[in-house]
C-alpha cells in the first residue's frame, strides 16, 4: 500500500500511509485508538476505497472495489466481531456461503455434509485444533471460535491472512493458542498483517512492528529488537523518544 490517503468529507483518517507486508512474515500494525488502523485495513479488505494512494500485490497494481475482490487476490480478513453463526456447527461455519453440493443438478441438489465435515477436520487437524467439525460453535470457548473463524479464512489457501485484535477478550490460554497458530502460519509461507492493542503479544511474536498516529505513518521497528516503550513514544507523539508532542516529527 502505497501513500494511502482516506478522507470523509474534510476528516482526514488517512494522510499518506505507506504499508509492505512480505512473504511469510507477521507484520504488526499498531497506534492509539483513531491512528487509522481500522481504515486502512477496511481499504485493504475491500470494505472502503482509499480517496488516493496504490494498492499492489506481487509488484502488481490492483484495485479492491470490495470484500470478495479482495479475497480473489489472496486477501482474507477477519474482523474483530468474528461474525460466526452460534447456532450452527464448526463445518457449517467454515462452509457458510461456499456449501459444497452433491448431485447432478448443484442448484436443486443436496448439501454434501460428509465432504464438508471431512475437509474441516483436516483443516482443523492440520492447524491442531482441537475441535470436532460437529460442535455447535455457541458451546466453544472464546479461544476455540477465534481458532474457528481463523479455519474458516484458510479454506481459500490464501496468500494473506489480516487479523483485527485476535486476542481481545481471551484468557491466557486462549489468546496463547491464538498467537501459537498465527506463528504455524507464518511458518508455511503465508503473511500475517495483525492488528493488535496488546503490546506484549505483538513484541512476542511480530517481526516487524508498524506504528500509525493520527493517520500518519509513525514509523516501522524491527519485532525482535522493539521495545515496549519505543512503540508507545511512536503511537502517543509519532515519534519514539517524545511522549508529549501533539504533531509528528
Amino acid at each position: 500500500m502505497k501513500d494511502i490517503e482516506k478522507r470523509y468529507g474534510e476528516i482526514v483518517a488517512l494522510d499518506g500511509v505507506d504499508l509492505t507486508l512480505r512473504k511469510g512474515e507477521i507484520l504488526a500494525l499498531v497506534g492509539d485508538n483513531g491512528a487509522g488502523k481500522s481504515t486502512l485495513i477496511n481499504c485493504l479488505a475491500g470494505v472502503h476505497s482509499p480517496t488516493s494512494g496504490r494498492i499492489e500485490v506481487d509488484g502488481r497494481k490492483v484495485t479492491i472495489d470490495s470484500p470478495r475482490e479482495s479475497k480473489q487476490l489472496g486477501i482474507e480478513t477477519t474482523f474483530q466481531d468474528l461474525a460466526l453463526a452460534s447456532n450452527l456447527t464448526v463445518a457449517q461455519n467454515i462452509f457458510l456461503g461456499r456449501e459444497e453440493m452433491k448431485g447432478p443438478d448443484l442448484l436443486f441438489g443436496l448439501l454434501d455434509k460428509q465432504s464438508m465435515n471431512e475437509r474441516t477436520r483436516e483443516l482443523l487437524e492440520d492447524l491442531n485444533i482441537d475441535v470436532e467439525p460437529d460442535a455447535l460453535v455457541g458451546d466453544l470457548s472464546g479461544g476455540q471460535r477465534q481458532l474457528v473463524a481463523i479455519s474458516r479464512m484458510l479454506l481459500t489457501d490464501p496468500q494473506v491472512v489480516v487479523m483485527d485484535e485476535p486476542t481481545s477478550a481471551l484468557s491466557v490460554e486462549g489468546a496463547d493458542r491464538v498467537l501459537d497458530l498465527i506463528e504455524r502460519l507464518r511458518d508455511q509461507g503465508i503473511s500475517v498483517l495483525l492488528i493488535s492493542h496488546n503490546l506484549e503479544n505483538v513484541i512476542q511474536i511480530a517481526d516487524r512492528v508498524q506504528v500509525l498516529y493520527q493517520g500518519l505513518d509513525a514509523g516501522t521497528v524491527d519485532g525482535a529488537t522493539t521495545t515496549r516503550d519505543e512503540i508507545v513514544g511512536r503511537m502517543v507523539s509519532g515519534h519514539p523518544d517524545r511522549k508529549d508532542a501533539r504533531q509528528p516529527a
